[in-house]
């Protein structure tokens, strides 16, 4: 059984300084099968890190990080638990953000994201909450506690990160159809 969802993409993001992870506003995405070029998460392979325990530090394996994208519905809830006016996508390295589908971070592994273009990109799983972002928040607040704070809050409400099955063009104000076939 397929189940098809829709969300609003309301905003495209990428590092304009591939050394840092605080993404900017722009236009429009162009994605090829290494992601975003120029993005800091671009290329088909990638260093292993602390994530896969199982590989050497530093072994290449494939990129299954290549986009991050967050929801409006989480960020706010996120704002909401630290006790702060909002979280933008920016602070979060985020690649593209969603509105019209709430739990975003419970996507299943094998999701796919679809715009209208032809890009479609496949949910890796959840973008586990990390002291970047954490940081980041607690001086942008002005607020040193809210970077002990940050992980607890943002478990479950972090959003996704996607790899590229098929390039293409995504845009703000364009719909990405969420599609999940069941095993």
């Amino acid at each position: 059984m397929i189940k098809r969802f829709e969300a609003r993409v309301e905003a495209v993001l990428m590092t304009p300084d591939p050394a840092f992870f605080i993404t900017g506003r722009v236009e429009e995405l162009t994605v090829d099968l290494g992601g975003i070029p120029n993005d800091r998460h671009y290329g088909l392979l990638r260093p292993a890190d602390v994530r896969q325990k199982f590989y050497p530090r530093g072994k290449l394996i494939a990129n299954r990080r290549q986009l991050s994208i967050v929801s409006v519905e989480e960020c706010e809830l996120v704002a909401q638990l630290l006790g702060i006016e909002h979280v933008l996508p920016e602070w979060l390295g985020a690649n593209i953000l969603v509105s019209g589908f709430p739990k975003l971070t419970m996507l299943p592994m094998g999701a796919r994201l679809l715009s209208g273009s032809g890009a479609g990109l496949i949910c890796e799983g959840e973008n586990k909450p990390c002291s970047g972002p954490a940081i980041l928040i607690a001086k942008e607040c002005a607020n040193p506690a809210l970077q002990a704070k940050f992980v607890r809050s943002a478990a479950k409400r972090r959003g996704i990160v996607c790899s590229v099955e098929c390039p293409g063009d995504i845009r703000q104000g364009d719909t990405l159809a969420i599609v999940i076939a069941d095993a």
